[in-house]
């Protein structure tokens, strides 16, 4: 079998496995005792090796395998979970994760056999085994009560009709049997092993009776056993051995079933000339099979298999189309426009093409979006391992894990939350001899929350630490040379937190393998604003920081303000604006040699764009100003403009690497007559 047109597939769902089981590991770290995580836990190892074995990776399937065994040992209750079991789990996670991105990359699962991971797990099963058995020994029942119970099937109660058909049966040489079988414990899905032995019987019998009814069995109502009775030709062993042959069937017992036979007289089941009776018996029996399939189609089973996986490109190419589509709606309107032909009908079909394309962009949108879940989820894991390496103890607090983002932003991001999350654990929260003495519980609180708000996503990182010694930074800066004392004593607070997004600025004391490195901030600013996105500290000290990560939901289209300056035209995002003002030129004050105005009681520093993008204005300095007054977190900005042309959708294109050092500039737009505008970024000018 050629499995490699099922490699995608594994990877992912492999992927999903171990993201599942580092969540869930850590759960029963905290509650060791829930069955449910236990369950939960044995059926993703079980899965995983039963895919790894259908792909022939024979080392990642040894060890699940042994996984497999440690968790059914913790699920029978012979094992106990503690801290270095959960250690040795988290290791063979890493290592499955290790054959899966082998895989990835070269289809093969490499040469490491993790023997050593095998090994430490198969002592935990020894000393499990020992303890099991010393128990067994306690709690031997006594043979003749087991022997009782195996023959559960002489409990079945039969009813007249029942009775005459096994009584025709015998009287035409036929056997009967009684039987129960026996489902392992540890076994997942009951019904398809009980599925598997009802065939395997009815190969060489014909099933009469079975306790409880198939429809339960079906259904899994019921425990770890089920009886039949069954007609055969076959000798009883045959039957025995058929059943027993079905994987994860712990054993089958059985006897020549004995009952009443039924006389002539009492007879109830009608038999058609030149029919036996156990013909007429299959009738009946055909008739309530029938019957019950009927019964299950109006039940109406939940519908399954509702998604479908999608290779990412397909959607950036459709994403493509209903741009194209975005830019030849643009055209139409502008060229109806030009003509200055009032066409009602025109105008109508263009305003509803304008709803579809629009409807359809949000579409395509939606079907991008994914939850940050698959970015947050490995986090607490981290978390866990940073306290024991940094010897703090800390505990993540995770909220909004199902806010959606766009997928590409989605694989972007989690670097940037990672180092953020590590910079709490080792700069933001105190030791606990520290904390104890500030009077803060000795467990350090992470937050990290995330949330929508309007066109963004925001994700914020918390900490209950020490907060952020302005001063302490500012001494650095200028012992780094990054800024002089002189500016370091006219420096806002704020614009000093900011200076930890410099290059190769770092404030640790000592260089660790956590951080302290010089490779931190600088980078975190730069993948998020390469993402149009935006990241602000708050900090108090002796308090704790907040480090505030802003980015758009979509990065391909957006709604944009087309404005004039000199005569060319820019778009700038609807998301960043607050506002649109008419400011006389007599308004316009200065402030340490800065232009602002006063907008309302707040003080807002003004920038002429002509000057920024070196064009001259059309309008004359007696001229009112025309304001845009943008917004980037907390702070504002006015850009001057020269004309406002009107809100339009926009698509927007890359420029490459070939403009990448106009940081003011963040892409272009093709407009509706085939002229190309640059779109501004708001948050750059400010």
């Amino acid at each position: 079998m050629d499995v490699n047109q099922y490699l995608e597939i594994f990877l992912d769902e492999t992927k999903e496995h171990l993201e599942n089981l580092n969540a869930q590991i850590l759960k029963l770290e905290q509650e060791p005792e829930d069955v449910d995580t236990i369950n939960e836990i044995f059926r993703a190892a079980h899965s995983l090796k039963g895919m790894a074995g259908t792909m022939g990776y024979k080392r990642m399937q040894a060890l699940t395998h042994d996984m497999e065994n440690v968790f059914s040992e913790i699920r029978n209750g012979t094992m106990k979970v503690n801290s270095n079991l959960i250690d040795t789990l988290f290791q063979c996670l890493d290592a499955l994760e290790e054959y899966n991105n082998n895989i990835q990359e070269t289809a093969d699962e490499g040469t490491n056999d993790n023997q050593q991971l095998i090994a430490q797990l198969n002592e935990y099963l020894k000393s499990a085994g020992k303890q099991q058995e010393a128990a067994v020994k306690e709690n031997a029942p006594t043979a003749e009560a087991g022997e009782n119970a195996a023959e559960k099937w002489k409990e079945i109660k039969l009813g007249e009709s029942e009775r005459s058909v096994l009584t025709a049966a015998r009287q035409k040489g036929k056997n009967v049997y009684g039987l129960t079988v026996y489902v392992q414990e540890s076994c997942l899905l009951k019904a398809a092993r009980a599925f598997l032995v009802y065939k395997a019987v009815e190969e060489k019998a014909e099933i009469m009776v079975s306790n409880p009814p198939a429809q339960d069995i079906e259904d899994e109502k019921f425990d770890l056993d089920f009886s039949l009775i069954v007609i055969s030709d076959y000798s009883l062993d045959e039957i025995l051995q058929a059943a027993k042959n079905v994987s994860e069937i712990e054993k089958v017992t059985g006897a020549v079933y004995e009952f009443e036979e039924v006389t002539a007289t009492e007879s109830s089941v009608a038999v058609q000339p030149g029919e036996t009776k156990v013909e007429a018996a299959e009738s009946v029996k055909n008739q309530n099979t029938a019957v019950k399939a009927n019964d299950k189609k109006a039940s109406g089973k939940p519908v399954v298999n509702r998604t479908v996986r999608v290779d990412i490109e397909k959607l950036d190419v459709l994403m493509n189309l209903v741009s194209e589509l975005i830019i030849a709606k643009n055209s139409l309107v502008s060229a109806s426009n030009a003509e200055g032909v009032v066409n009602a009908g025109v105008n109508e079909q263009i305003e509803y093409l304008e709803s579809v394309t629009t409807n359809l962009h949000e579409s395509v949108m939606k079907v991008r979006m994914v939850p940050i879940e698959s970015v947050v989820s490995k986090f607490p894991r981290m978390i866990r391992d940073l306290s024991k390496k940094l010897d703090k103890k800390m505990e993540l607090y995770m909220s909004g894990e199902e806010t959606e983002l766009d997928r590409t932003v989605v694989d972007e991001i989690g670097d940037p939350l990672m180092h953020l999350l590590r910079n709490a654990a080792d700069h933001g929260l105190e030791s606990a001899e520290l904390r104890a003495q500030r009077g803060k519980p000795e467990v350090g609180s992470i937050f990290l929350d995330a949330y929508q708000d309007g066109n963004n996503v925001v994700i914020e990182v918390r900490d209950d630490g020490s907060g952020i010694d302005v001063e302490n930074v500012k001494n650095k800066a200028i012992e780094r040379g990054v800024i002089t004392p002189e500016q370091g004593e006219s420096m806002s607070e704020k614009d000093i937190i900011n200076l930890l997004f410099h290059a190769g600025f770092s404030t640790a004391k000592k260089i660790s393998d956590v951080s302290g490195r010089g490779v931190g901030l600088d980078v975190v600013k730069s993948k998020i604003e390469s993402l149009s996105g935006e990241v602000e500290v708050k900090s108090v000290l002796g308090e704790g920081s907040t480090w505030i990560i802003r980015l758009p939901l979509t990065l391909a289209i957006i709604q944009a303000l087309m404005v004039t300056v000199g005569g060319e035209k820019y778009a700038i995002s609807l998301g960043s604006i607050q506002t649109i003002e008419d400011i006389r030129p007599d308004e316009i004050k200065f402030v340490q040699n800065r232009e602002v105005i006063n907008l309302r009681g707040s003080v807002i520093p003004i920038i002429r764009l002509s000057n920024e993008l070196d064009i001259e204005s059309s309008k004359t300095p007696e001229d009112n100003l025309v304001v845009v007054i943008v917004k980037k977190g907390e702070k504002l900005a006015g850009l001057v403009v020269d004309e406002l042309v009107g809100q339009q959708e926009i698509v927007i294109k890359s420029l490459g690497k070939y403009i990448s050092k106009c940081k003011i500039i963040s892409g272009a737009t093709i407009l509706g007559d085939g002229e190309v505008a640059l779109i501004l970024d708001a948050n750059a000018l400010i």
